[in-house]
């Protein structure tokens, strides 16, 4: 299985006196302008998935909502997970994907979640990588218990923009 990982746009601070509630942090314009960009460098590189998940936090659910215009794949089957949520056990995706039946499957989550999962999936007990707001990754998974694969590529937002023109 193709297994991509991305990270949330760019979300409104924290810092900023009109930030709702953890879960309710949305994504800024400027968010929602650099995520479409980095969806359509996905969708250059041919990202075709056939599940995607994302977080139930609110940034995440719409970055995976970018994802899914710009992919062409359908909003209604966008499948949330506990799984891709901040604090989760990188163990519980892994256990949650070797269900699907797809040969790409697409995760939109945070940071370090995504982090410890990519570490996780190469059979590291620390994690090797710093996934940006909108990054992308993706690992080759050849089994899921326990977790082994390979990582085939890591993408910054700005080569996935540079990508998509």
């Amino acid at each position: 299985m193709r297994l991509y990982l991305m990270r949330h746009g760019i979300a409104i601070d924290r810092t900023d006196p009109a930030c709702p509630p953890e879960a309710d942090r949305f994504l800024t314009p400027r968010g929602v302008a650099k995520t479409e960009a980095a969806a359509r460098g996905l969708r250059a590189i041919g990202v075709k998935p056939g599940v995607i998940l994302t977080s139930p936090l609110l940034r995440a659910v719409q970055t995976a909502e970018i994802v899914c215009e710009v992919l062409g794949y359908p909003v209604k089957k966008l499948r949330q997970t506990e799984a891709l949520k901040p604090e989760a056990k990188p163990a519980a995706l892994f256990e949650e994907i070797s269900t699907l039946k797809a040969d790409e499957v697409l995760c939109v989550g945070h940071a370090p979640n995504l982090d410890l999962v990519i570490a996780l999936g190469i059979g590291c007990h620390s994690t090797v990588t710093a996934l940006k707001k909108a990054g992308s990754a993706s690992l080759e998974i050849e089994s899921f218990s326990p977790p082994r694969g390979s990582i085939v590529s890591i993408y910054v937002p700005r080569t996935l923009r540079l990508l998509a023109d």
